[in-house]
């Protein structure tokens, strides 16, 4: 896991207008070199937005801050996958990270919320050797 003072913490717009607070990990040299962390894995989680910008209310904002730490507890001094962006707003949180596998990655996830109540969460992985993703989220940040 990244230390605190490599993210980045910028809003952006998507393509539908919807303004988008978009965290993301600078520190990733370590991971992108070796050639096994080629597979992305977004986990998404819906929520009612608190107001017209598709923001989340402070309970789910604090659910969602939870959610986060749980990930980067579990990862901290791990090799298991690396947290490389979130995004929220439009009524959405995602959650990107890379991994060399969907099954480790499986075994990390359920590790990580087992303590939270069932929650509404969409898994996408698909092989990204290229990081083509995060390169996309870095050209959002950096504008």
């Amino acid at each position: 896991m990244a230390e605190k003072d490599s993210w980045i913490t910028v809003p952006t717009v998507d393509d539908s207008g919807n303004t988008i607070i978009v965290t993301g990990c600078t520190d990733v040299a370590k991971f992108r070199s070796r050639a096994k962390y080629s597979i992305r894995v977004e986990v998404s989680m819906p929520y009612q937005s608190g107001g017209e910008l598709g923001f989340p209310d402070d309970e789910t904002a604090k659910l969602l801050g939870d959610i986060t730490d749980a990930f980067e507890a579990l990862l901290k001094g791990k090799n298991t996958a690396i947290l490389t962006g979130i995004y929220t707003g439009a009524g959405r949180r995602d959650w990107v990270f890379y991994t060399f596998s969907t099954e480790v990655f499986n075994s990390f996830l359920n590790k990580a919320l087992a303590s939270f109540p069932q929650l509404p969460l969409s898994i996408y992985a698909e092989n990204d050797p290229e990081w083509l993703e995060y390169d996309e989220m870095r050209e959002a940040t950096t504008m």
